[in-house]
């Protein structure tokens, strides 16, 4: 054959190859080709979700799943951002600014991800961040999360508006929760929450900071219109505190909502007074206020947006985290949560200063796609995901993180 008749053939063939290619469906070929991407070959595929939470790869294997099995109220309860959704998007995209920068020659045949969160060893520093009405999601609710905490050894914060009170939570998880509060318009209900809280055996009270104004969720609103179930036989007006178990017993004096207007240094000078056990503040993302924390004797602070949820327009909190570690200058822990969905995000948190990550979202996917093993298996995804994170890069247990593994692109 000819080297002309060569060159056709060879030709042919890229052609054939081309023609098959998903490349050549979406248009690359009349944009030129360009490298390709492995979703093009391995696409997620709705209409084939995992039946079993052994068979994920990662925590995004169970949304779909969840989605399918939760109401679209619910669904877009858990879901949903506020406004346009730009600090949501934000959470994520903005890790893609951080790299990680892997030192070599350093032994990893043993990796220890144990961490110490104020005082007590958990196996990993992965936390169960709080959120509400778990029961929305699966009928085990928080009771399913806190055993699911136990297997895995994790440091649990229970929601101020979970469906499981902070007793049964604790029973359940079998060793002390934290307790996240809402302090609400009035001080004897926020009292009253901590004084239930600590008799039952809470080593922490981390207040909520930043739910100031109603929350105008629109995913959420679109997606209850689409909601065919009389959502009024269960959600009556006026009556959401009432219905959640950790206001038994408390006078609410009209108070209806966990929106606070009149929270101020002055109030956590208050609770600080109060509280006999450990204060976090959560909600923090200015350097000015992690400082004014550690001046005020508190005794840890979560760098939060709340996952997106209560505010838009403002920073990822990977974005801020440098600033904050460094104005707080070791004086007390850093927390930080809000849109961590794998190993390499959390291990840029830690290598960063913070001592724990918080998880929310996608330990409800677990939840609500398979209740307590779906949970379990989101933990030991993350927790696996982390600990070859710190194999690649270098870093046998997290003191061997540092600030110079990350560099900021």
């Amino acid at each position: 054959m000819s080297p002309h008749h060569v060159h056709l053939a060879s030709r042919r063939r890229m052609l054939q190859f081309l023609a098959a290619s998903p490349l050549f469906a979406r248009g690359a070929l009349a944009q030129g080709l360009r490298p390709s991407d492995p979703a093009d070959w391995a696409p997620r595929d709705p209409d084939k979700l995992i039946a079993d939470p052994t068979k994920a790869l990662d925590v995004f294997d169970f949304e779909p799943v969840m989605k399918k099995n939760v109401p679209p109220a619910h669904f877009g309860y858990m879901a949903t951002g506020v406004d346009d959704e730009v600090t949501l998007r934000a959470n994520r995209e903005s890790f893609r600014k951080f790299e990680l920068r892997p030192r070599r020659l350093v032994d990893v045949s043993k990796i220890d991800i144990s961490a110490e969160i104020l005082g007590t060893k958990y196996d990993s520093p992965i936390v169960i961040a709080p959120t509400g009405s778990n029961r929305a999601f699966h009928p085990d609710g928080e009771i399913a999360v806190a055993k699911a905490a136990k297997a895995g050894n994790h440091l649990q914060i229970l929601s101020t508006v979970a469906k499981t009170s902070i007793e049964d939570a604790i029973a359940a998880r079998g060793a002390p929760v934290w307790f996240q509060l809402y302090t609400t318009q009035r001080w004897e209900i926020a009292e009253g929450l901590v004084k239930r809280a600590e008799a039952a055996g809470a080593p922490a009270i981390a207040v909520t900071l930043d739910v100031r104004s109603s929350a105008k969720w629109e995913t959420f609103v679109r997606l209850w219109r689409t909601d065919t179930r009389d959502c009024g036989s269960c959600h009556g007006l006026n009556d959401y505190l009432s219905r959640k178990p950790n206001f038994a017993g408390i006078d609410l004096g009209g108070v209806s909502s966990t929106v606070v207007t009149n929270l101020t240094w002055d109030s956590i000078k208050r609770l600080r007074d109060t509280v006999k056990v450990k204060l976090v503040l959560k909600g923090i993302l200015a350097f000015e206020d992690a400082k004014l924390a550690a001046d005020a004797g508190i005794d840890a602070i979560v760098v939060s947006n709340h996952g997106g949820r209560v505010e838009d327009g403002v920073s990822a909190t990977i974005d801020v985290l440098p600033e904050i570690v460094g104005a707080v200058g070791g004086r007390m822990p850093i927390l930080v949560d809000s849109g961590f969905r794998r190993g390499s995000d959390i291990v840029k948190a830690l290598a960063l200063g913070a001592q724990a990550v918080c998880i929310g979202r996608p330990y409800l996917w677990g939840l609500g796609a398979f209740g307590q093993p779906g949970v379990e298996r989101v933990l030991a995804i993350l927790r696996a995901e982390t600990r070859n994170a710190m194999q690649q890069l270098g870093a046998p247990s997290l003191k061997d993180l540092t600030p110079a593994m990350v560099r900021r692109v």
